[in-house]
């Protein structure tokens, strides 16, 4: 062997021992430094583990009457991830699904196309690695037809769950109350980190709005994790360990069900009686408050709809009704989220305000039919004159012009058109202190704040709307000039004056302010606090839902504290003053009518009517009450869009409201005994610790099951788009353009 061989075999035996060292190297380090990773790593190849969802808590009313529950349904879901790994992208699988459960091989696809702009209901919204829902009406015979062939069906899992149902006892439906529930979304899980941290998994679902939204941590309990064995073909061969889900907690709310289905009741009767005399009548809303605790009895908002169209599935036609026009934006809870011009029951503020700007509470004031703010005369309703009265007349007869006097004295004294510095503007001031403008605090979400027009608010607007003013100011209206060509040279000179001098806090815009017109904004829930405060004597409660969070077993896991009320800076005097006028109202003023043949020796009702002008639409209909007047216990309100006169659609719907509270109707049933609410918790119904229906609180994995998929899909499907529904549309606004009596 010469040197050059033999010197190329030393390198040969240096490079394998080298290799050899390397490789004994790498397995010591595989088994001894991270053995126990990789035998970690092992053990989960033969091992899933899949998500037990929890049973949803139950919402109550104060007399443990669901109002929303749950009941057991055979649910057909699809990995569309599993599908999506085959080679024509599980098309086979789906077809051989569309004809067992009778649904349509297009509609099947769009059941777990994933949710995009563009793209229209159905579609899923929820996270695309979680299981989706595709049917919760399965026969059992077709289910089981599918688990039997599970070699024909990878990804598709059949088993009981449960889904929401809204049985409405005694008629309440308050779906806008109540909320809904979606699936929740990658992105939302991806923030939550998981399980253990937060209780969420990726085949929950998730309160959109309302109490569901409110309470959902309450209600959503804790998913469990249940890990089973698999062998090599990923076929389920036992069950590793599990861990228990923990089911959520009821909701007790103050709802009383039969006061919020005599709620819903009157609305829908005083729209009919106000469509029968010719008005539009297109939404309304009430509000049931107790005075002393701001536990809201019942909350009602018209139109509605059904809750239980969330559950299944909600197609592109129905998901275009809750939100359209046509049919009245049902979504929108017209009591905490519609804002509205509120007519002469804000005359309440309007009144403090002048007696703190130095007005005699007792003083004598005359009430002529017209009063002059500036050059333009402001009239009362009908221009009818009521002679020289006190203010507790005033309020009885809802004379408009004395409070145009007080506003139209107090904008000279602040400076008028060339204001002072720090103008006073104690109308306005007074009004934010019984809480208009800003949100009650509520516990639910989408509240509406108001609005309390300011010269602020007023050059801001100008600021935005100059631009299309002008314009209008240059070209005029001519559309309208061919049909109405006084009412187009009306509007083109407003668009002038605004145009130049739209930010100027006018005379005008004062006097309006001072009977709950022109750019005044409320919501209902709004001025049924701010009467409650007239009533207890100066608190502005906070209004709530919520009362505690029970066990299944009626054990409490927490009770939930009424908010702190708010001290309403108005001398006791004017408060006790304007509770004797409004008592008045009923029996002599301008709700005589509505209460004709109601024993108000009975049950006295103190109250302000309203009638509130919107441009372009028929009058705001309000009333807002507090009874029993000498000793007060609930403020009720009532609102009608395009209603009519105060006094002919809302003053009616609330004397139905108290009839079936303290059962003074034909049937004399009261809704609350002795008009008294429950002072103790009410007992879960029995069989709540799960589900109604067929028979298991938890959803059962079958022995079947593919790997992968989920058995815990999502207990009420809701297909529509991601990420997820707002939990309101717009606030909706009503406002006043022009001077307007509100009796």
């Amino acid at each position: 062997m010469n040197a050059r061989t033999h010197f190329r075999l030393v390198v040969l035996y240096v490079l394998v021992g080298a290799l050899l060292l390397v490789l004994m190297g790498r397995l010591w380090t595989m088994q001894v430094l991270d053995g126990e990773h990789y035998r970690q790593v092992a053990a989960q190849n033969r091992t899933r583990d899949i998500v037990v969802p929890a049973i949803r808590g139950m919402i109550l009313d104060d007399k443990g009457r669901p109002l929303v529950r749950n009941r057991t349904a055979l649910v057909v879901s699809v990995d569309r991830t599993t599908l999506m790994r085959q080679k024509d992208r599980g098309e086979a699988v789906l077809k051989r699904l569309a004809g067992v459960l009778g649904i349509g091989y297009d509609e099947l696809q769009k059941r777990i196309r994933l949710c995009a702009p563009g793209i229209k209901r159905p579609c899923w919204p929820g996270s695309p690695f979680q299981p989706i829902p595709v049917d919760d009406r399965v026969d059992p015979k077709r289910a089981l037809q599918i688990m039997e062939r599970q070699e024909e069906f990878p990804g598709v899992t059949a088993q009981f769950q449960a889904v929401r149902e809204y049985p409405e006892p005694e008629g309440a439906n308050a779906a806008q109350t109540l909320g809904y529930l979606q699936p929740i979304t990658q992105e939302e899980l991806d923030r939550r980190k998981g399980i253990r941290v937060t209780g969420y998994s990726g085949v929950d679902l998730v309160g959109r709005d309302g109490l569901e939204a409110a309470y959902d941590a309450d209600l959503r309990g804790r998913p469990g994790v249940r890990r089973v064995l698999v062998d090599s073909q990923g076929r389920v061969t036992g069950t590793a360990s599990e861990q228990a889900a923990e089911p959520g907690g009821h909701l007790v709310t103050s709802i009383d069900a039969k006061v919020q289905g005599a709620a819903e009741r009157a609305l829908r009767n005083a729209m009919k009686s106000a469509r029968s005399q010719g008005h539009p009548a297109d939404a309304a809303a009430a509000v049931v408050l107790d005075v002393q605790t701001g536990r809201v009895v019942a909350l009602a908002s018209l139109p509605t709809y059904d809750p239980s169209v969330w559950t299944g599935g909600i197609s592109q036609e129905k998901y275009d009704a809750l939100l359209g026009k046509k049919q009245g934006e049902p979504l929108i809870s017209r009591a905490t989220q519609g804002q509205f011009a509120p007519g002469s029951t804000f005359k309440i503020s309007s009144t403090a305000a002048a007696v703190a700007d130095g007005y005699p509470l007792n003083g004598i004031y005359p009430c002529p039919g017209s009063y002059n703010v500036g050059s333009r005369a402001f009239r009362n309703f009908e221009g009818q004159a009521h002679g020289d009265m006190n203010l507790h007349r005033a309020l009885v007869v809802s004379c408009d012009t004395i409070y145009y006097k007080f506003a139209y004295e107090e904008w000279l004294r602040d400076g008028g058109t060339k204001p002072r510095a720090n103008p006073k503007d104690p109308m306005v001031a007074m009004a934010r202190k019984w809480g208009f403008g800003s949100r009650t605090g509520i516990d639910l979400p989408g509240e509406s704040s108001g609005r309390i027009p300011d010269r602020g608010w007023k050059r801001r607007y100008w600021e935005a709307t100059r631009e299309a003013d002008c314009k209008a100011a240059k070209q005029g209206y001519p559309n309208l000039e061919r049909t109405d060509p006084g009412r187009a040279a009306y509007l083109k000179a407003i668009a002038a004056e605004n145009c130049a001098e739209g930010y100027v806090w006018r005379a005008g815009d004062a006097a309006n302010f001072s009977v709950g017109q022109g750019d005044v904004l409320v919501t209902p829930l709004q001025l049924a606090r701010a009467y409650a405060a007239v009533a207890n004597g100066g608190r502005l409660v906070t209004p709530h839902l919520g009362v505690a969070v029970v066990r299944a077993d009626g054990s409490v896991v927490r009770r939930i504290p009424t908010p702190p009320a708010k001290k309403l800076d108005v001398d006791r005097k004017v408060l006790d003053y304007m509770r004797k006028a409004l008592a008045d109202v009923p029996k002599e003023g301008t709700a005589a009518g509505a209460f004709g043949g109601f024993d108000l020796k009975k049950l006295p009702v103190a109250g302000k009517t309203g009638t509130a002008e919107v441009y372009g639409k028929a009058d705001t209909s309000w009333f807002a009450s507090f009874a029993p007047a000498d000793k007060p216990r609930f403020a009720v309100v009532a609102m009608i869009s395009q209603g009519g006169t105060g006094a002919s659609a809302a003053a009616p719907a609330v004397r139905e409201i108290y009839e079936a509270i303290y059962g003074l109707g034909k049937d004399g049933k009261p809704a609350l005994e002795n008009g008294e609410l429950p002072k103790d918790l009410p007992k879960p119904p029995a069989g709540s610790g799960g589900v109604i229906g067929a028979g298991t609180d938890t959803a059962e994995e079958s022995p079947d099951a593919s790997p992968g998929t989920s058995p815990g899909g999502a207990p009420n499907t809701v297909l529509t788009e991601g990420p997820g529904l707002p939990p309101s549309t717009a606030p909706r606004q009503e406002s006043a353009a022009s001077p307007r009596t509100t009796r």
